[in-house]
């Protein structure tokens, strides 16, 4: 089979397709380089520059590349901004899924391996989220994902579309060492940022009901995250059943504080971090279970979290990657 990757020249898609030629599968990325970068699309994978807005551009790419299935991670992610430029959002995230949906069914393509969000769960009032926990978005982004589900059952009821949508909590590290998050929203990147700027970074509210009074958070290496695309794409082709959503997240989560000691550890740069004021709006712990997704993807993770900021630190001290490049382009 033959497998197009929505947005495979991101920072995730670009670890997802890696993942995919790796399982042996043959992989065609489409993306329109708006925030993905051409020198992340992994070496062997077709690429066409393009939008999900554009139909007919996606019906050529399928039929000339005969694809038989269709792994969307393509869409606009930053939840914060979507507050502020919501018809964006949903044009890049609903209208875009419903451009490609109907070039799949036009072309009888009917696997569909979808990039979701813990963001459907908006601010969730329980220790451990399940699939079963109320989804309750509290931004435009977090309401795409969740109208994206939807449009996939729709069509699964519709059309019998195979699908599958992965909900993915705090995603971080790095499997490929051209490859790391340039998000300028994102822990990380804005710590290591801040760090290489012989700046502090700083922790925003330290006295929550937290065993060390900072938000706790649910933290997926980028490397196991793929794998269950891999995994997900290969029970679709079996025709295996599958739920419609699955959580990936560790079950027990990290500090904030934790995150900083790890990052002083590896990075062997010594800092205490500043003290800020809670933000507005930000829950003290969001932490999922991935049983469901060990049951019937067999997925687990992998990587520890001293791995999850070593392979981040590492790709983000690469002398081949133009940082700054990145940066002004994102």
């Amino acid at each position: 089979m033959t497998w197009l990757v929505t947005g495979g020249a991101g920072y995730i898609g670009s670890h997802v397709v890696a993942a995919l030629q790796n399982a042996g599968m043959r992989v065609v990325v489409v993306d329109d380089l708006s925030t993905g970068r051409e020198q992340f699309v992994p070496p062997g994978a077709v690429f066409a520059k393009g939008t999900i807005l554009d139909r007919e551009f996606l019906l050529h790419t399928m039929t000339s590349n005969h694809v038989t299935g269709v792994v969307h991670v393509a869409g606009f992610k930053y939840a914060g901004v979507s507050v502020e430029r919501p018809l964006h959002t949903y044009e890049q995230n609903v209208t875009g899924t419903t451009v490609l949906l109907g070039a799949m069914r036009d072309r009888g393509i009917d696997r569909m391996v979808f990039s979701s969000s813990a963001s459907v769960y908006g601010t969730p009032h329980v220790e451990l989220v399940t699939e079963d926990t109320a989804t309750s978005p509290e931004s435009p982004y977090g309401e795409s994902k969740l109208i994206g589900e939807w449009l996939l059952a729709d069509e699964g009821r519709a059309r019998g579309l195979d699908h599958v949508s992965l909900r993915y909590f705090n995603v971080v590290g790095s499997g490929l060492p051209y490859v790391f998050d340039v998000s300028p929203h994102n822990l990380f990147p804005l710590v290591f940022d801040a760090l290489l700027a012989g700046t502090t970074p700083r922790i925003n509210g330290n006295d929550y009901p937290t065993p060390d009074g900072t938000c706790v958070r649910d933290y997926v290496h980028v490397s196991d995250v793929a794998a269950a695309h891999v995994s997900a794409a290969r029970r679709l082709e079996a025709d295996e059943r599958l739920e419609p959503a699955y959580n990936l997240g560790s079950g027990s989560g990290s500090s904030v504080a934790e995150i900083m000691e790890t990052i002083a550890r590896v990075t062997g740069i010594s800092f205490t971090p500043a003290v800020a004021p809670r933000r507005p709006g930000d829950p003290a712990r969001i932490v999922a279970s991935g049983a469901s997704a060990e049951r019937d993807l067999g997925w687990t993770m992998r990587h520890s979290l001293e791995d999850m900021v070593r392979s981040a630190w590492s790709a983000r001290q690469n002398p081949q990657v133009d940082v700054e490049g990145l940066r002004s382009a994102t």
